[in-house]
């Protein structure tokens, strides 16, 4: 999952920010409305956190023209303001949620994982194949029962693999769902995250990497009736 957090109080943005990426999401950061609308118009944001009271272009324009452009990106509007009557008026620009400063940090990420899930198509809370399998609820992974201590990205890696269900994701859209922006994939960031994760999966191995297209969770049978997949590179 990817999120925009917009906010003008760089102290609190980096705080949500930082938070999220704890969680194993990738999170950007914009402080102003229009340096919002620029990162919306070239990167896929599923959520976007949005301080209602920006200086500028104010933040229920931003959630206007959200709106206006047919984006995907859910909306969760932020404010100081806790009256029914802003909440409605939020809500009627299109927003999809409403929090109210201040707030609970588990709230804020509670709401952003159910909007996230509007975005996606829906699918259960635990997502398993060839025995591995992730709790995207409570953040935590397992092989055959034994408990996997992954890092943030390296569980957000696989959380991507496993929700494409075999099907190959590519270097450039792992870093584009995993990555912070000006991430690039000759980083080796994303080979570098493969290989740790590989060696904590242990064997059988069940990552495939697909020469020049990616990489996808194999279902560990090999063609001659054995388990696993080469590593690859």
């Amino acid at each position: 999952m990817r999120v925009l957090v917009v906010e003008d109080e760089e102290f609190l943005a980096e705080m949500i920010a930082e938070g999220l990426r704890r969680d194993a999401i990738a999170a950007d950061i914009a402080h102003d409305g229009k340096e919002a609308l620029g990162k919306l118009r070239f990167g896929a944001y599923d959520v976007l956190v949005l301080d209602r009271d920006l200086p500028g272009l104010h933040g229920d324009e931003v959630c206007r023209r959200v709106v206006a452009q047919g984006l995907l990106t859910r909306v969760l509007m932020l404010t100081a303001s806790g009256t029914v009557r802003d909440r409605v008026d939020g809500l009627g620009l299109g927003a999809d949620d409403y929090l109210t400063k201040p707030f609970a940090y588990e709230e804020l990420v509670a709401r952003v994982l159910a909007l996230g899930r509007r975005v996606r198509p829906a699918l259960p809370p635990v997502i398993e194949r060839a025995g591995v399998s992730v709790d995207t609820a409570r953040r935590l992974a397992v092989r055959d029962g034994r408990p996997l201590p992954l890092s943030r990205k390296e569980f957000a890696v696989l959380e991507v693999l496993l929700r494409a269900d075999g099907a190959v994701v590519s270097g450039d859209d792992l870093i584009e769902e995993v990555w912070e922006e000006h991430t690039s994939y000759r980083t080796n960031a994303v080979r570098v995250t493969l290989s740790k994760l590989r060696a904590k999966l242990g064997d059988p191995p069940v990552i495939e990497t697909v020469p020049g297209a990616g990489y996808r969770m194999g279902d560990g049978i090999r063609p001659g009736g054995g388990y696993g997949m080469g590593h690859g590179r």
